[in-house]
C-alpha cells in the first residue's frame, strides 16, 4: 500500500492508513538456520512423544546438547502449528460461531471405501524453510485421495484437497476432521455441506478419530520426508507426488493384511449404476 515513488512523503502515507512507521520500514528476515535445525527436531520429537510439551521438549534438547529456553520452544511450536497432546479444561465449549455438528462415529463399524474420509495439516520441514501439508483420506483402505502443499495455515489449500478429491473418487458418506480453524471455517464447512454429512471431529472424548492420519503423518516423514533435505517447493512436491504414489500402489500396508491401500480400496468400491 506504501507507494515510496509517490509525490506524498512516506510519513504522510503511514499516518492516512493509520499504520505506524516502522511498517512501512520494516524488512522482513528468513528463520535462522539454527531455528530450522531446532524446528526440525522438536517435529521429530513431537511425532515420537506427542504428549510432549514446551518445557519436556526444552528438556529433551538440552538432553541432547542444545541451549534453548521454554519460551522459544513453545514459539517455535506455534510457528509450525504443533501442540501436546493433552487433557485441556473447558474442552467442550466451542468457538460461539462454530456450527456444533452430531458426533457419527459412535459405535460405527466402518468395512467399504468412502464411507469415512478424513483430513488434517502437517509441517514439513525444508532445507531452508517449510511448508504445510493437507491430506485427504479414506479411513476404509488408508489411501491417500487428494493432497496439497502451502507456505501458510490458510483455508484455501484444504479446500482445493478437497475439491480434488470429490471431483475423481465421488463423495463420502462422512467426512471427519479435528477442530483447527481451517476445517471450521464457515467456507470449509460450506463445501463439505454440498457432499457429505459432517461428523463433530475430534471432540471431548474423541481424540482417537484422527488417528489414521496421525500415522500416515509418521510414515511420510520417517521413510520420505527426514531422509531428503528439500531445497524447494518443487523439490518438495516432487518428493511427495513420489512417496505417496509409492503408498498406495506398492507400500504394504500393515492394518490390512499386507495389501495395499490400491487394492482395498478399488477392490471393495461398491458397483456403481450404468445408463441402461
Amino acid at each position: 500500500m506504501i507507494d515510496r515513488t509517490h509525490a506524498l512523503p512516506v510519513v504522510r502515507q503511514c499516518q492516512l492508513l493509520g499504520v505506524a512507521r516502522s511498517t512501512a520500514y520494516y524488512q522482513p528476515t528468513p528463520v535462522s538456520a539454527a531455528d530450522l535445525g531446532r524446528m526440525r527436531r522438536i517435529d521429530e520429537l513431537h511425532l515420537a512423544h506427542p504428549f510432549a510439551g514446551a518445557r519436556m521438549l526444552r528438556d529433551l534438547l538440552r538432553q541432547e546438547g542444545q541451549t534453548i529456553g521454554r519460551r522459544r520452544v513453545a514459539t517455535l511450536m506455534r510457528r509450525m502449528g504443533i501442540e501436546a497432546l493433552y487433557r485441556k479444561p473447558h474442552l467442550s465449549q466451542r468457538h460461539p460461531a462454530h456450527t456444533v455438528y452430531p458426533y457419527l462415529l459412535r459405535d460405527l463399524t466402518i468395512r467399504r471405501p468412502n464411507h469415512i474420509w478424513a483430513a488434517d495439516i502437517t509441517y514439513i520441514p525444508m532445507h531452508r524453510g517449510f511448508v504445510y501439508l493437507c491430506a485427504v483420506m479414506d479411513w476404509a483402505s488408508r489411501r491417500v485421495l487428494a493432497w496439497r502443499l502451502s507456505n501458510t495455515l490458510t483455508t484455501d489449500f484444504c479446500m482445493e484437497a478437497v475439491q480434488e478429491a470429490v471431483t475423481t473418487y465421488g463423495t463420502p458418506t462422512i467426512f471427519n476432521t479435528d477442530q483447527g480453524c481451517q476445517f471450521t471455517s464457515q467456507e470449509f464447512t460450506g463445501l463439505l455441506k454440498l457432499h457429505a454429512d459432517l461428523d463433530a471431529g475430534e471432540g471431548k472424548g474423541c481424540w482417537r478419530d484422527n488417528v489414521f492420519v496421525e500415522r500416515l503423518w509418521k510414515s511420510i516423514k520417517y521413510e520420505e520426508v527426514y531422509l531428503h533435505a528439500y531445497e524447494t517447493v518443487s523439490a518438495v512436491h516432487q518428493g511427495l507426488a513420489r512417496y505417496l504414489t509409492f503408498y498406495n500402489q506398492t507400500r504394504p500396508h500393515r492394518a490390512l493384511d499386507g495389501q495395499t491401500p490400491d487394492g482395498v480400496y478399488f477392490d471393495h468400491l461398491p458397483a456403481r449404476r450404468t445408463a441402461a
